[in-house]
C-alpha cells in the first residue's frame, strides 16, 4: 500500500503564486468537463458522453430500419465500452469496407445516412448556446465568471485557451464581459482562418487567445476556384460546420488545416520559456493532443503541466476515486516530474504517487484560504482498541478532497485571487 502523502496546503499555495505572478505564461486546456459543469440548478450545459449518447441513440432508433441495427451495434461494441464515440467509430469503419453489401442489415447508403444523423444530433445537443440567449440564462453560466477573472487579473502575457469543446460557452462568457479575445479568424462579412498569425506567438501579444483545437460551430470549408485551394470560413452555424467528431478518424482529421496549425500552436506554446498549462475537464483520452504536449515538455525544461483530473465515480451512494496507481495517467505523471496530476483523493506530483493529506490542522485564518480548494473529511472516530489511550475520541486526520478538478470550484478559486492579483500587480509596479 502507497503512504506517500501530499500536502494541499502547500501545493495549492504554490499554484496560487504562479497564477498571481505575470511572470509566467499561463495557458489552459479545457475538454468536456467544462461545458458540463454548471453553476447551479438552473444552469444550461452540454450533457456527459452517458446521457449525450442516450439521446442521440434515442433519436437514432425512432426509425425501426436503425433501430435493430443500433442493437446490433450495441452488443458487438459492449455494454461497458459502448457510446457516442465507438457507435461513431464502428458505423464509419464499416461505411468505408461494406461496398455492396450489407452488414447490420444496412447498405453502405443507409450506413452513410447514419453517420449525418449522429453528427447532426451532436451538434443540436451542442448548440445549447441557443437555449441560453432564448431563455435569458447568461448569468447562470460559469464562463462568464472565469472571463471575469481573464478581465481583472491584469497579467503582463495574454492567457491563452485551448478547447477541444466545440460550443460557444467561452465566447459567450467573454463577450458578455466584453473581454477582446482572438481565435485566428480575421475579417468582418466572412471571416477567414488567417494561419500565419497562430503560427506569430507575439501577434496580438496582450490579447486573450482561444484556439479552438477541434474545430466550432460556425467553421465552414469554401473550395477557392482561382487559387485551387480550400479556405477555413467562420459564419453562421449549419449543417456544413467542420468539427472533429468523437471517433477514431480524430487523429487523422486534427492533420489537417486548420486544426494542424491550432495543434502546433499548443506545441510551440509549451516549448517556450517559463510556460504553465492547467488542465480541466480532459481526461488525456485524445492520443494526438497527448503526443503534443510530451513533445513538447522534452524540449522545455521550464515548462510544467497541471491536470485537474477530476475522478469521482459514482456507483449508486458508494463515491470511488478513478486515479490509481496503475492508471495511464498516473503512470505518465510517474515518468515525468513536469506533469503533476491533481486527482480528487489522490495525487502524482514530482513522480510520486499518493493521497492528499494536510501536515498540519489550519487555524481559523487558514481555514479560509483551505476551504477554496479543499475540502476536509471530518474527525474520526477512534473505537480500535490498539488505541486505547485515545478510545472513543475524534481526531483530525488532515484527509479530504481537493475540489480544483470540478470547473465551478476551479473558476470560484480564481475568482478568490482576483483582489491578490491587484495587489501584486501594484508592487510589481
Amino acid at each position: 500500500m502507497n503512504k506517500f502523502t501530499h500536502d494541499p496546503s502547500e501545493y495549492i499555495r504554490g499554484l496560487q503564486q504562479l497564477l498571481v505572478s505575470d511572470k509566467k505564461k499561463i495557458a489552459f486546456l479545457f475538454g468536456a468537463g467544462t461545458s458540463l459543469a454548471k453553476k447551479n440548478k438552473d444552469s444550461l450545459n452540454i450533457p456527459a458522453i452517458g446521457k449525450m449518447t442516450e439521446m442521440i441513440e434515442n433519436e437514432i432508433c425512432k426509425d425501426e430500419k436503425y433501430s435493430s441495427a443500433i442493437k446490433e451495434i450495441k452488443e458487438e461494441i459492449g455494454k461497458d465500452k459502448y457510446n457516442v464515440e465507438t457507435l461513431l467509430s464502428n458505423v464509419q469503419e464499416k461505411y468505408h469496407i461494406i461496398g455492396n453489401g450489407t452488414l447490420n442489415g444496412l447498405k453502405k447508403s443507409e450506413f452513410e445516412s447514419l453517420i449525418k444523423i449522429i453528427k447532426d444530433e451532436i451538434k443540436k445537443i451542442v448548440c445549447v448556446h441557443k437555449r441560453i440567449i432564448k431563455e435569458k440564462k447568461l448569468e447562470q453560466l460559469i464562463h462568464l465568471d472565469f472571463a471575469e477573472w481573464i478581465g481583472k487579473a491584469d497579467r503582463k502575457y495574454g492567457v491563452e485557451i485551448f478547447t477541444t469543446n466545440y460550443d460557444y460557452l467561452f465566447e459567450l462568457g467573454m463577450e458578455e464581459k466584453s473581454i477582446p479575445y482572438y481565435d485566428g479568424f480575421s475579417g468582418s462579412y466572412e471571416p477567414f482562418f488567417y494561419p500565419e498569425s497562430v503560427d506569430d506567438l507575439c501577434y496580438i501579444p496582450k490579447q486573450t487567445k482561444l484556439w479552438k483545437i477541434h474545430g466550432s460551430l460556425g467553421w465552414h470549408l469554401k473550395f477557392d476556384e482561382e487559387k485551387n485551394l480550400e479556405r477555413v470560413f467562420r459564419k453562421d452555424s449549419s449543417c456544413d460546420d467542420i468539427l472533429i467528431y468523437p471517433s477514431t478518424l480524430k487523429y487523422a482529421d486534427s492533420k489537417k488545416q486548420p486544426y494542424i496549425a491550432l495543434m502546433d500552436r499548443l506545441t510551440n506554446f509549451l516549448k517556450q520559456p517559463d510556460t504553465i498549462l492547467i488542465v480541466c475537464g480532459y481526461s488525456f483520452g485524445d492520443l494526438h493532443i497527448n503526443e503534443r504536449i510530451l513533445t513538447a515538455l522534452k524540449s522545455n525544461t521550464s515548462a510544467h503541466v497541471y491536470v485537474l483530473f477530476y475522478d469521482i465515480i459514482w456507483n449508486g451512494d458508494k463515491k470511488d476515486y478513478g486515479l490509481v496507481e496503475d492508471l495511464h495517467l498516473a503512470k505518465l505523471a510517474k515518468t515525468n516530474s513536469k506533469i503533476s496530476v491533481l486527482g480528487c483523493r489522490n495525487a502524482v506530483i514530482g513522480c510520486k504517487y499518493g493521497k492528499w493529506k494536510l501536515k498540519r490542522e489550519p487555524d481559523e485564518k487558514d481555514t479560509i484560504n483551505v476551504n477554496l480548494y479543499f475540502d476536509e473529511d471530518g474527525p474520526t472516530n477512534l473505537d480500535d482498541p490498539k488505541n486505547e489511550e485515545r478510545n472513543g475520541e475524534e481526531i483530525w486526520t488532515g484527509e479530504g478532497e481537493l475540489t480544483l478538478p470540478d470547473f465551478l470550484k476551479f473558476v470560484k478559486f480564481l475568482q478568490s485571487m482576483i483582489m491578490q492579483n491587484h495587489r501584486v500587480g501594484g508592487q510589481d509596479k
